[in-house]
């Protein structure tokens, strides 16, 4: 069970000795970028995510899509293999989506799959790579660089 913990302009969660802020863009586009989604698939399709993230303990956080493509913004945990989850979103939502939506599946796509093999999942949130990677160079270094300024403001004067 993960606990949320307010922190200023972020949100930390916990768990065990733990504490994470892992968040995911997902792309997922539709076999030979069928347009077969129409606004209510869209709304049907978010609350199958919503569910199936819930279940792997991750959280929807945004989604949107267009006639061939959906666009999800997840919350991860930790303990969750990004391709794996993925795997099973895309087996999952596409068995639903042609249980609930045969006819019109049926229109579009001659075989079972609804999603193309491939995806795009992009890292997002927290700082800015400059700045961690400034931070983590300047580790171990703090001393030195107050001696630097103090040196730097005495020989100015």
């Amino acid at each position: 069970m993960s606990i949320i913990m307010e922190e200023p302009k972020t949100s930390l969660k916990s768990h065990y000795h733990c504490v994470f802020n892992i968040k995911y863009h997902l792309v997922l586009v539709t076999k030979y970028r069928k347009k077969i989604f129409r606004k209510c698939d869209l709304d049907f399709l978010e609350t199958l995510f919503r569910e199936q993230l819930n279940l792997w303990d991750c959280e929807l956080l945004e989604f949107g899509g267009e006639e061939d493509h959906v666009h999800l913004l997840i919350s991860l945990h930790p303990n969750v293999t990004p391709a794996k989850l993925i795997g099973s979103l895309k087996t999952v939502t596409s068995r639903l989506y042609k249980k609930h939506h045969a006819e019109h599946f049926k229109k579009f796509y001659w075989e079972k799959s609804l999603w193309t093999r491939a995806y795009c999942l992009v890292s997002c949130g927290g700082a800015p790579l400059d700045i961690v990677k400034s931070y983590i160079q300047n580790q171990g270094r703090k001393k030195v660089m107050q001696m630097k300024k103090t040196i730097k403001k005495i020989s100015q004067k």
